[in-house]
């Protein structure tokens, strides 16, 4: 009798034992799993004020507006809500490269632009023609946009966002302020301007200051210019100073006078800004618009320590970190989400390239 409590006793003891195992092995499944499906698994409703932030999405540059919506919002916990403006021709594979990877979790709405309305605003010059791209005019008609909301940020798609894009939202406006720039003479990016591009880093080199129409507005040519990549919008004042009609009106003389720089090298979408801005506009924080990153000698210009502690980064310029020339690629990858579809590829440099 003895005997055999016993080995019952050790039965129950082996069947304990073994559920241990059973429930270790489980446990450890459950964990390689999570690790697996983490991309893709449900992530609890970001709750709290809204952060509308609009970008816009170029089909042959799909790839950048990925990486910079990743980086926004894997660096904070607000409840930023994406305005992503594209031509219709790049709805689908947008959708497909948003639903099937890990922001498949975040808040967006895609709208479509129309180039029409640049209609009668840009120059019909054939070499003017391809220097312009139709969605880089999207930030001029941000409360169109986000018609709800009374402040929102604008991004450029190639930029990563490294710091918590509610602090740069809560960037102080001065009172009858629409917007927030960076100032290109004030930052550590100061020293990036662009050589050989003309003036870049004041009016002179965006603006003909020879033509009557610029110098009836009494602007000093010298008068340092900023950089429209990133923007935090007072919208509320946006609308009531009517921003936008003010900018269209400038675009539409410049069709007719040729207002802008023959040394201009940048976006064309900048001298308009410059005109309607002028010594109206508040600062946003240096280290929150890190740019020239896509430059030649960005990367003498700026030490990998100090890269890494940039809040936002841009590769404003001729060379961006998708392509096989350009400063600091490795800091973009980090970011970058693979096409789903298998059509964007960035292009590196192999081990045998010279």
């Amino acid at each position: 009798m003895t005997l055999r409590r016993v080995n019952v006793v050790i039965l129950v003891l082996l069947a304990v034992a073994f559920l241990i195992i059973v429930q270790r092995n489980l446990l450890n499944l459950s964990d390689f799993l999570h690790k697996e499906n983490s991309d893709l698994r449900p992530e609890t409703v970001r709750k709290g004020e809204e952060i509308p932030v609009l970008i816009t999405a170029a089909e042959d540059r799909l790839g950048a507006v990925v990486a910079a919506m990743n980086s926004v919002y894997q660096n904070s916990k607000a409840n930023v809500a994406f305005t992503i403006v594209t031509l219709n021709d790049t709805v689908d594979h947008l959708k497909v490269w948003l639903s099937k990877t890990k922001l498949n979790n975040i808040n967006y709405k895609i709208v479509i632009f129309e180039p029409e309305v640049l209609n009668g605003k840009v120059s019909k010059d054939p070499q003017t023609l391809e220097a312009v791209k139709p969605l880089t005019f999207a930030r001029f008609y941000l409360p169109v946009y986000i018609p709800e909301a009374e402040k929102a940020i604008y991004l450029d798609d190639d930029v990563i966002v490294q710091g918590d894009i509610q602090e740069l939202y809560e960037t102080n406006l001065k009172p009858g302020h629409a917007a927030a720039f960076s100032d290109d003479c004030d930052s550590a990016s100061a020293k990036g301007i662009v050589r050989g591009a003309g003036n870049q880093n004041n009016y002179i080199g965006f603006l003909d200051f020879k033509k009557e129409a610029i110098k009836k507005l009494g602007m000093r040519a010298n008068t340092c210019s900023f950089n429209p990549g990133v923007i935090i919008a007072n919208l509320t004042e946006w609308r009531n100073q009517n921003i936008t009609r003010q900018l269209e009106h400038w675009m539409q003389l410049n069709t007719q006078q040729e207002l802008y720089s023959k040394t201009l090298a940048e976006s064309i979408t900048t001298p308009p800004l410059l005109i309607v801005f002028y010594k109206r506009h508040s600062a946003i924080e240096p280290m929150w618009h890190i740019r020239h990153l896509g430059t030649t000698g960005a990367g003498n210009r700026y030490s990998p320590q100090f890269v890494k502690a940039a809040k936002l980064l841009h590769w404003n310029g001729h060379y961006k970190p998708w392509g096989r020339t350009s400063s600091f690629p490795d800091v973009w990858d980090k970011w970058f989400i693979p096409d789903p579809t298998g059509k964007f590829h960035p292009v590196r440099r192999h081990t045998g390239d010279k």
